[in-house]
């Protein structure tokens, strides 16, 4: 039976509109305002998904290390998708300690760990958020499903619900994160100051 396409397309607004939220525009702001923080002070982003969350993981991170809109710094952000480290770890102590070893690496107080997983169930990515959390990362979760075991473990979370496929969920996610990269170049580089009040 074909698809209808006005049907799948509606699907696709749905999961966007739900960055319409009050609960999803403070993830938003919160997530913009805290990106540019951390890289005032120093510090760096680590990012971990799995399949088309770790695609999204990547994009995350070259709009940070290239560019998005605007010729400015590069700012320092690592997707944990080395085929090496991915390989190596794997082979010798398993797939579900892939990121969590990476974050054990490099991952520093200050820092941001960021982990997508649109079931919220990923072992490897329950296993990095632990991680995270005892080196004093600040983490953000991209989520779906209603949250799986991760609700309510990161500091930040979006959940996008209502979708039993990862695909809908993932696009929100990556819309979440254009206009999260969006309002935290805008804190570090645009914000122009308002003149004092006498």
């Amino acid at each position: 039976m074909k698809p209808n396409l006005d049907t799948i397309i509606q699907d696709c607004i749905k999961a966007i509109e739900q960055l319409q939220t009050p609960t999803s525009k403070k993830f938003i702001e919160d997530v913009g305002e805290a990106l540019a923080n951390c890289f005032r002070n120093g510090n760096k982003v680590l990012l971990a998904g799995n399949g088309g969350s770790l695609c999204d993981a990547s994009h995350f991170a070259e709009e940070l290390t290239g560019f998005f809109r605007k010729k400015r710094q590069a700012l320092p952000a690592i997707a944990l998708n080395d085929p090496g480290h991915i390989t190596c770890t794997g082979n010798d102590l398993g797939f579900d300690w892939i990121f969590s070893r990476g974050i054990e690496a490099l991952g520093k107080p200050g820092d941001i760990f960021i982990g997508l997983t649109t079931s919220g169930n990923s072992a490897n990515i329950i296993n990095a958020f632990e991680e995270a959390k005892k080196r004093n990362l600040l983490t953000v979760a991209f989520l779906g499903k209603g949250g799986g075991q991760l609700k309510g473990i990161a500091d930040f979370e979006l959940i996008i619900d209502g979708f039993a496929t990862s695909d809908r969920i993932q696009e929100a996610h990556m819309t979440a994160i254009h206009v999260i990269i969006e309002l935290m170049e805008s804190h570090l580089f645009y914000c122009i100051p308002q003149a004092a009040k006498f």
